[in-house]
């Protein structure tokens, strides 16, 4: 299999291959091309392409989530989420760099995202089992040229995962009750101006709802795990030498940096 003519992969492996090598060269794969028509063949990609991570060393974080917002779920003809899996190689400290030169065609979203305390068993109590509670940017990257994918290839692409900053963690205790992240502004700021507004009702009404789909489709997740809810606002292109700044009301704000183009 070529990155200009992917085929059908006799295994998620031949695929897999292709999308590590489009993220790694940051050449993209033409969408639509994969040969990938079914939810279960695309989930088992996206478990080979993150074993090949794993195999050179990178670490599960966590999870996140995609198609969390009414309206996008109605633009893929979809009625259900999607998942992909977040890794240490995609953190990015708050207030720090982010590498742009390395990607294909970034995007950034503010999300908020949950630290579990405990084990959060598929039909178990979202709330119950979050420590901590933090805003949060994630870089998104489709390896499939211009975004153009269908619901399988997204999928196998890891769900356009490329990175992920999270503020700081405001416990649980400390917010009287995790209902009240139903409906808390949000603004997305480049460069010191508002960029998108929205709200964390976005995500699917109440981000804990996201929470327990993630339980629901990856669980059970351990104790330890990060998970992004999805995001509260349309994503915006990340361009290199801006500042990127999420704020979420009553939880605080994060930012990166990308670097200059090479």
């Amino acid at each position: 299999m070529t990155l200009a003519d992917p085929t059908t992969p006799a295994d998620p492996a031949a695929l897999a291959e292709a999308l590590d090598a489009a993220a790694l060269t940051a050449r993209p794969l033409p969408g639509g091309g994969s040969g990938l028509t079914t939810t279960t063949e695309a989930y088992a990609v996206q478990e080979a392409l993150l074993a090949r991570r794993f195999a050179r060393g990178e670490q599960p974080t966590g999870v996140k989530l995609g198609f969390t917002s009414a309206a996008k779920m109605r633009q893929m003809g979809v009625s259900d989420l999607i998942h992909g899996r977040l890794t240490d190689r995609m953190e990015i400290p708050d207030g720090g760099r982010c590498e742009v030169s390395g990607l294909i065609h970034p995007r950034v979203e503010p999300e908020i995202a949950f630290l579990l305390g405990a084990v959060l068993a598929p039909g178990g109590d979202p709330a119950a089992a979050v420590a901590a509670v933090a805003p949060a940017l994630e870089v998104i990257d489709s390896r499939y040229d211009g975004f153009r994918f269908s619901l399988p290839e997204v999928i196998a692409d890891n769900t356009s995962a490329a990175g992920y900053a999270l503020g700081p963690w405001t416990p649980a205790t400390a917010l009287g009750g995790l209902r009240s992240l139903a409906n808390l502004g949000v603004v997305l700021e480049v460069d010191g101006r508002p960029a998108e507004t929205g709200s964390t009702a976005a995500i699917l009404g109440d981000p804990l709802r996201a929470l327990a789909a993630a339980a629901r489709l990856a669980g059970p997740l351990a104790a330890g795990t990060v998970v992004l809810a999805g995001a509260a606002t349309a994503a915006v292109p990340l361009s290199p030498g801006t500042h990127v700044r999420a704020a979420v009301a009553r939880l605080g704000s994060v930012g990166l940096t990308t670097g200059e183009a090479s």
